[in-house]
């Protein structure tokens, strides 16, 4: 029996990953929170100014025998725009880029060879900026963000974003969601 894994990811703001990955078959759980900056417990607050350096990320439990680590990056390109630079539509900052924090040296291998895939199939016109860093430390968000979308869904940017990109990815992947 295999053991579940870890993955940290960033790719925006982090409730539209969680809303998605929560649904995901194999994955157990997700973790809004904060990777890849200077301050030790930063807040949503200190985050969101940008001097921290830290990216609003999730970190995600999952069974590979379910779901495979290449399978949640497949996901994760597929929900934001891993081109550009400190920006996911209108959430602008570094606490926003596009960022894999692996937790293997097997993790750094995949998500590098599927950034190579992903830049050959040419799906974007422009490169990807998607960095590839080890983890060295998540701070859970503080509880308010956990499961933010589906404790607010009528809150209006989980209307006009969170709910857009959830239905998009419920469409894509319907064959993967959990029952």
């Amino acid at each position: 029996m295999t053991q579940s894994q870890a993955i940290t990811l960033g790719g925006g703001c982090f409730w539209c990953l969680e809303a998605v990955f929560d649904n995901l078959q194999g994955v157990t759980d997700v973790v809004s929170g904060y990777a890849g900056g200077t301050a030790v417990n930063p807040t949503y607050q200190q985050v969101c100014t940008g001097a921290t350096g830290h990216a609003e990320v999730v970190q995600i439990r999952f069974e590979p025998s379910v779901i495979s680590f290449k399978e949640i990056l497949e996901v994760f390109f597929s929900i934001h725009d891993p081109t550009t630079l400190n920006r996911q539509g209108a959430d602008v900052g570094t606490q926003y880029r596009s960022a894999i924090f692996f937790h293997t040296i097997e993790q750094k291998q995949t998500a590098e060879e599927t950034i190579r895939e992903l830049m050959e199939e040419k799906i974007w016109d422009d490169p990807i900026v998607t960095e590839v860093v080890e983890l060295e430390m998540f701070y859970p968000a503080e509880e308010y963000h956990q499961e933010y979308f589906a404790r607010n869904p009528g809150q209006g940017y989980c209307q006009m974003v969170v709910a857009p990109k959830l239905a998009k990815f419920r469409r894509k992947y319907a064959l993967r969601l959990k029952t």
